[in-house]
């Protein structure tokens, strides 16, 4: 129990900064509202720490073994991340967000956790920093549970914020100046991921 604080601590950190899922939820909540945009939000507060689960027993050995294999998946996931910037640059009016003129689904939400470079950095520095082994499971626990409570909490603070904008962001062309903002912001989150994936392999 000595390890709660610092783990609310650091769940906390981690999900209140931004990344790819606060910023494509702030960008939802603008584009839809709050209710369209919860299957996105139980998606990450679901996927998520599922994913911390996973790597914690046992899945993130695969990749230790096979480090081409988290390359791939880095690759795709930024790769898919300049693609949804892409797609959100081009909107203007609520509604044109994202591929059929819908928000992301719960599903969708949740399969972008594994190509999602930070939830990886987050989960993989999560486990790294709070287990011990021989209280590997409590601890992983914990960890899942505070980015279940703790994490929920901060990002539905991201999707209530880009709510409350909504109101201000009528006007066609103040939306289309706060979309390019957010897909500006989405490449930003990416580029240090990249960088060290260059860096690593130059």
């Amino acid at each position: 129990m000595e390890l709660l604080i610092p783990i609310i601590i650091f769940c906390f950190a981690t999900s209140i900064s931004p990344g790819p899922n606060n910023i494509m939820l702030m960008t939802s909540g603008v584009n839809y509202g709050i209710v369209k945009s919860i299957p996105h939000l139980l998606g990450i507060n679901i996927g998520f720490p599922a994913m911390v689960a996973a790597i914690g027993f046992g899945l993130g050995s695969i990749f230790i073994a096979f480090p081409s294999l988290y390359l791939i998946i880095k690759t795709l996931g930024i790769s898919y991340l300049l693609y949804l910037a892409w797609k959100i640059a081009r909107s203007s009016m609520p509604g044109t967000y994202v591929v059929s003129n819908q928000p992301i689904t719960f599903m969708q939400a949740v399969l972008f956790q594994w190509v999602n470079p930070k939830a990886w950095v987050m989960a993989i520095g999560a486990i790294a920093s709070f287990t011990t082994s021989e209280k590997m499971v409590s601890q992983i626990l914990m960890i899942v549970a505070g980015y279940a409570i703790v994490g929920g909490m901060c990002i539905a603070t991201w999707l209530c914020a880009g709510a409350a904008m909504k109101r201000f962001l009528q006007n066609e062309k103040l939306l289309k100046i706060f979309n390019l903002m957010m897909a500006t912001l989405l490449v930003m989150s990416v580029i240090p991921m990249a960088l060290v994936e260059i860096n690593a392999h130059a």
